[in-house]
């Protein structure tokens, strides 16, 4: 028997599905995160677990892994070697994408579109005529504009410039400096914490979005997503599709700017569909 698997891999978690040669769902799991860029052994062994996991919640045995054919779509495969990923992993056949391409996949259901999927990180993708383009998702550090990790960051950088009167002092940032210790305490948070360390300070910006500091942090991001929106616009319009846990947040905010389309599936939709092009491959 020959199995198929799809394994969304992002900056937050993991998480997987295994369907039998029909299509047929056998297992859903989750695992920590897998973005390779960031801890490749910490991402390779949430994978393996999810897949082993999925394995036993089918009441498959191990060795069922030496017949899987797997989609990958992983965060920071742009910055690594996804051929060398893909051969180190346990499966029969695998391909590894980024999970940009997955969810963009996922999305449009192989339809013309734009996503824009923004979560932990952000990435911006469309396909046009079967032609795929990607931008962003450079990483925290480079990139990932309107990404809650990034909206952290901008968070606590706000909070900093009110403790030295640069700026006010808002509600949202004497509630920051009160949830995370004190300004002495944000230096070490920042030397230690990950990517998903700093979106879980996102939400509160779009839930506290009058507070002056939530405001402008929110503009300010805003017009740099538009950007990339409108960068891979160019030519006939594209619906926009949002995915990602910000992405409904940012359509409430700035997506009557273009035309809108429901997402067709997920992103491990994707990751399934590009494991079953290889059987086909």
């Amino acid at each position: 028997m020959q199995y198929f698997l799809g394994v969304d891999g992002g900056g937050t978690g993991c998480r997987l599905r295994l369907c039998d040669s029909a299509g047929r769902v056998l297992a859903e799991t989750a695992e920590g995160p897998a973005n390779i860029a960031t801890d490749p052994q910490g991402a390779l062994r949430n994978i393996l677990a999810a897949s082993r996991a999925a394995l036993d919640e089918a009441g498959l045995p191990a060795s069922a892994l030496d017949g899987v054919t797997a989609g990958l779509g992983l965060a920071g495969v742009n910055v690594s070697d996804a051929e060398t990923w893909a051969q180190a992993l346990p499966y029969a056949r695998a391909k590894v994408v980024t999970d940009a391409w997955t969810s963009t996949r996922g999305a449009l259901g192989g339809q013309d579109g734009l996503v824009a999927a923004i979560g932990t990180g952000s990435v911006f993708a469309a396909m046009r005529g079967g032609v795929y383009t990607q931008i962003g998702g450079w990483g925290f550090h480079l990139g990932d504009e309107g990404s809650g990790a990034v909206l952290g960051r901008m968070r606590l950088s706000a909070t900093l410039r009110g403790v030295d009167a640069i700026a006010p002092l808002t509600p949202l940032g004497q509630a920051t400096l009160q949830a995370l210790g004190g300004a002495a305490a944000l230096p070490g948070f920042a030397q230690s914490a990950a990517p998903a360390d700093y979106a879980r300070l996102a939400p509160a910006l779009f839930d506290q979005a009058t507070d002056p500091m939530a405001a402008a942090i929110l503009s300010a991001a805003a017009e740099e997503v538009a950007a990339l929106i409108e960068r891979l616009q160019a030519g006939a319009p594209l619906p926009v599709t949002w995915t990602g846990g910000l992405g409904p947040l940012w359509a409430a905010r700035i997506g009557s700017r273009w035309p809108a389309r429901a997402p067709c599936g997920s992103a491990l939709d994707g990751a399934l569909a590009l494991a079953f092009s290889l059987r086909e491959a």
